[in-house]
């Protein structure tokens, strides 16, 4: 079994409620979406990948493996294009892991969640994919993570373009439809570069403010690239 890899690279998580901690992260090359604010374009293109296989993969990470290692990040792309890899992975390695996935495929994270420590959820919100009906895929995919006892956060990026009504009418759905939404933060992701935010900073406190109504919520930009590190 192989799956299409990327890159495989040791740094720290830059984004969401593990930001800080050294992760070894493994990038799958594919997406089943075409977001606007995508950060790594090129991972979309599932061609752009090598093919590896389980153990290639394993022998890897364990060649990055450093002694302040807190678990290994699965990204992409989306990494649940290839979840029956993942499943194997998970079952020959003994680390914590971290998957970070746009929830748009709650079938193939039925296959993975028991095995899942912590669980980043990529909110789409419509400008970034042009359609609503996402958030019905998402909320499948957050409660079976919730069910399975994943630790699990949300994240919604944002632009300088973005509603705060749009944002709180998403996050007052989620609050009514996931199980356990006191147990559920979410993250605001400023988008990146942050000059894009010049003049527009204080929009992020408003839309802060609107998800403060139905979620514990916390502001956090992507500091891998405050820092320039991959």
């Amino acid at each position: 079994m192989r799956a299409p890899i990327m890159e495989v690279f040791s740094s720290i998580q830059g984004e969401g409620l593990l930001v800080g901690c050294r992760q070894i992260f493994v990038r799958f090359a594919g997406c089943n979406l075409n977001c606007r604010y995508c950060d790594t374009p090129e991972s979309r293109n599932p061609q752009i990948g090598e093919p590896t296989s389980i153990q290639d993969l394993k022998s890897r990470i364990k060649e990055l493996e450093t002694p302040d290692l807190h678990s290994i990040s699965l990204t992409g792309g989306e990494p649940l294009l290839y979840a029956d890899f993942i499943k194997n992975l998970l079952h020959e390695m003994d680390y914590k892991s971290l998957l970070e996935t746009n929830g748009s495929l709650p079938s193939e994270i039925k296959k993975i969640a028991h095995l899942i420590d912590y669980a980043s959820v990529d909110i789409k919100l419509p400008e970034h994919v042009g359609t609503w009906e996402i958030i019905k895929k998402e909320i499948k995919s957050i409660n079976i993570l919730i069910k399975r006892g994943v630790n699990t956060y949300l994240k919604v990026v944002v632009l300088p373009t973005t509603l705060p009504s749009h944002v709180g009418r998403i996050a007052h759905k989620l609050q009514n439809e996931i199980s356990e939404p006191y147990r559920t933060p979410i993250v605001i992701q400023p988008s990146s570069p942050l000059d894009y935010w010049i003049g527009s900073a204080p929009q992020l406190l408003k839309i802060s403010e609107e998800v403060g109504r139905h979620f514990k919520v916390r502001l956090i930009p992507q500091v891998h690239k405050i820092l320039n590190l991959r």
